[in-house]
Protein backbone atom coordinates (compact mmCIF):
# COMPACT_ATOMS: atom_id res chain seq x y z
CA UNK A 1 0.00 0.00 0.00
CA UNK A 2 1.71 3.22 -0.92
CA UNK A 3 0.79 6.47 1.25
CA UNK A 4 0.91 9.43 -0.24
CA UNK A 5 2.12 12.64 1.65
CA UNK A 6 -0.59 15.43 1.60
CA UNK A 7 2.57 17.99 1.35
CA UNK A 8 3.10 16.68 -2.23
CA UNK A 9 1.04 17.94 -5.17
CA UNK A 10 -1.79 15.73 -6.58
CA UNK A 11 -3.28 16.32 -10.20
CA UNK A 12 -6.85 15.33 -8.49
CA UNK A 13 -6.51 18.51 -7.11
CA UNK A 14 -7.27 20.65 -10.33
CA UNK A 15 -10.62 18.28 -11.03
CA UNK A 16 -11.65 18.91 -7.58
CA UNK A 17 -15.16 21.48 -8.24
CA UNK A 18 -15.17 24.94 -6.64
CA UNK A 19 -16.11 25.10 -2.89
CA UNK A 20 -19.37 26.63 -2.99
CA UNK A 21 -22.23 27.65 0.91
CA UNK A 22 -19.33 29.08 2.23
CA UNK A 23 -20.54 32.62 3.69
CA UNK A 24 -17.39 35.51 3.24
CA UNK A 25 -16.02 36.69 6.79
CA UNK A 26 -18.27 39.79 6.64
CA UNK A 27 -16.39 41.23 9.99
CA UNK A 28 -13.40 42.22 7.47
CA UNK A 29 -13.03 46.12 6.62
CA UNK A 30 -14.55 46.71 3.02
CA UNK A 31 -11.71 48.07 0.99
CA UNK A 32 -12.39 49.46 -2.56
CA UNK A 33 -10.29 47.73 -5.52
CA UNK A 34 -9.00 51.15 -6.03
CA UNK A 35 -7.38 51.06 -2.56
CA UNK A 36 -5.62 47.92 -3.05
CA UNK A 37 -3.55 49.39 -6.11
CA UNK A 38 -0.14 50.20 -5.69
CA UNK A 39 0.42 53.85 -5.01
CA UNK A 40 3.31 55.22 -7.37
CA UNK A 41 6.23 54.79 -4.96
CA UNK A 42 5.34 51.20 -4.29
CA UNK A 43 7.66 48.97 -6.46
CA UNK A 44 8.02 45.16 -7.13
CA UNK A 45 11.55 45.62 -6.08
CA UNK A 46 11.81 45.25 -2.12
CA UNK A 47 14.40 46.28 0.38
CA UNK A 48 13.74 44.83 3.44
CA UNK A 49 15.92 46.05 6.58
CA UNK A 50 15.67 44.04 10.11
CA UNK A 51 14.73 46.82 12.54
CA UNK A 52 15.60 44.53 15.33
CA UNK A 53 19.40 44.30 14.74
CA UNK A 54 21.42 44.93 18.26
CA UNK A 55 24.72 45.18 16.12
CA UNK A 56 26.65 43.87 19.44
CA UNK A 57 24.79 47.16 21.37
CA UNK A 58 22.92 45.92 24.52
CA UNK A 59 20.11 47.82 26.03
CA UNK A 60 16.43 47.97 26.46
CA UNK A 61 16.27 51.41 26.19
CA UNK A 62 17.87 52.31 23.10
CA UNK A 63 17.14 52.81 19.52
CA UNK A 64 18.29 49.51 17.62
CA UNK A 65 20.98 49.88 15.02
CA UNK A 66 18.77 47.80 12.86
CA UNK A 67 15.97 50.68 13.63
CA UNK A 68 18.65 53.58 13.00
CA UNK A 69 19.59 52.07 9.84
CA UNK A 70 15.99 51.45 8.30
CA UNK A 71 15.04 55.32 9.35
CA UNK A 72 18.33 56.26 7.43
CA UNK A 73 17.33 54.52 4.72
CA UNK A 74 13.50 55.94 4.50
CA UNK A 75 15.36 59.87 4.84
CA UNK A 76 17.31 59.38 2.26
CA UNK A 77 15.22 57.94 0.09
CA UNK A 78 12.50 61.05 0.56
CA UNK A 79 15.15 63.19 -0.39
CA UNK A 80 16.10 61.78 -3.70
CA UNK A 81 14.49 63.42 -6.53
CA UNK A 82 13.46 61.25 -9.27
CA UNK A 83 11.11 58.04 -9.68
CA UNK A 84 11.54 55.04 -6.90
CA UNK A 85 12.07 51.68 -8.27
CA UNK A 86 11.99 50.14 -5.01
CA UNK A 87 10.56 50.26 -1.69
CA UNK A 88 11.87 49.94 1.89
CA UNK A 89 10.25 47.61 4.30
CA UNK A 90 11.03 46.50 7.82
CA UNK A 91 11.25 43.02 8.98
CA UNK A 92 11.58 42.08 13.05
CA UNK A 93 14.53 39.44 12.24
CA UNK A 94 16.60 37.80 9.35
CA UNK A 95 17.91 35.59 11.75
CA UNK A 96 21.39 37.03 10.56
CA UNK A 97 22.48 37.85 14.22
CA UNK A 98 25.83 37.69 14.16
CA UNK A 99 26.75 39.80 11.27
CA UNK A 100 25.41 42.74 12.75
CA UNK A 101 22.43 45.09 10.71
CA UNK A 102 21.31 43.26 7.78
CA UNK A 103 18.67 43.83 4.76
CA UNK A 104 17.44 41.61 2.03
CA UNK A 105 16.68 42.84 -1.69
CA UNK A 106 13.99 40.82 -3.55
CA UNK A 107 11.86 40.86 -6.31
CA UNK A 108 9.80 38.89 -8.52
CA UNK A 109 11.42 36.53 -10.59
CA UNK A 110 14.68 37.73 -9.22
CA UNK A 111 17.43 36.43 -6.96
CA UNK A 112 17.50 37.39 -3.74
CA UNK A 113 20.06 38.97 -1.67
CA UNK A 114 20.61 38.93 2.13
CA UNK A 115 23.24 41.19 2.94
CA UNK A 116 25.18 41.68 6.83
CA UNK A 117 27.66 43.75 8.52
CA UNK A 118 25.90 47.00 7.40
CA UNK A 119 25.32 50.18 9.41
CA UNK A 120 24.25 53.92 9.24
CA UNK A 121 27.24 54.61 7.01
CA UNK A 122 26.07 51.90 4.37
CA UNK A 123 23.24 53.83 3.30
CA UNK A 124 24.37 55.30 0.03
CA UNK A 125 25.54 52.07 -0.89
CA UNK A 126 22.63 50.31 0.28
CA UNK A 127 20.65 52.92 -1.78
CA UNK A 128 22.71 52.42 -5.05
CA UNK A 129 23.03 48.64 -4.66
CA UNK A 130 19.11 48.73 -4.43
CA UNK A 131 18.79 50.56 -7.69
CA UNK A 132 20.79 48.73 -9.58
CA UNK A 133 19.14 45.92 -8.18
CA UNK A 134 15.73 47.34 -9.70
CA UNK A 135 17.20 47.94 -12.92
CA UNK A 136 17.57 44.07 -13.85
CA UNK A 137 15.13 41.82 -14.56
CA UNK A 138 16.66 38.80 -12.92
CA UNK A 139 18.41 40.09 -9.84
CA UNK A 140 22.11 39.76 -11.29
CA UNK A 141 24.08 43.11 -10.73
CA UNK A 142 27.47 42.23 -12.84
CA UNK A 143 29.91 42.06 -10.46
CA UNK A 144 31.67 45.50 -10.98
CA UNK A 145 29.21 47.59 -10.68
CA UNK A 146 27.95 46.11 -7.24
CA UNK A 147 28.83 48.59 -4.69
CA UNK A 148 31.71 47.27 -2.18
CA UNK A 149 28.91 46.82 0.53
CA UNK A 150 26.92 44.31 -2.08
CA UNK A 151 30.42 42.30 -2.24
CA UNK A 152 31.96 41.52 0.75
CA UNK A 153 29.13 41.87 2.84
CA UNK A 154 26.39 39.00 1.05
CA UNK A 155 25.39 36.37 3.37
CA UNK A 156 23.41 34.50 1.09
CA UNK A 157 21.66 34.29 -2.63
CA UNK A 158 18.61 32.73 -2.81
CA UNK A 159 17.35 31.78 -6.86
CA UNK A 160 13.63 33.03 -7.63
CA UNK A 161 10.66 31.05 -7.16
CA UNK A 162 10.14 28.27 -9.71
CA UNK A 163 7.10 29.78 -11.78
CA UNK A 164 4.80 26.27 -11.76
CA UNK A 165 3.86 24.41 -14.73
Amino acid sequence: MQVRSPLVWQPHFERMPPLTGYVMDRSAPVVSIEDLKPDIGDAAVTLHVCVTCRAGEEGEDIVRPGRRLHDALVEALRREDGPRDFRIVEVECLSNCNRGCSAALTGPGRWSYIYGDLNESSVDDLLTGAARYAATADGLVPWRERPMIFRKGVIARVPPSATPV
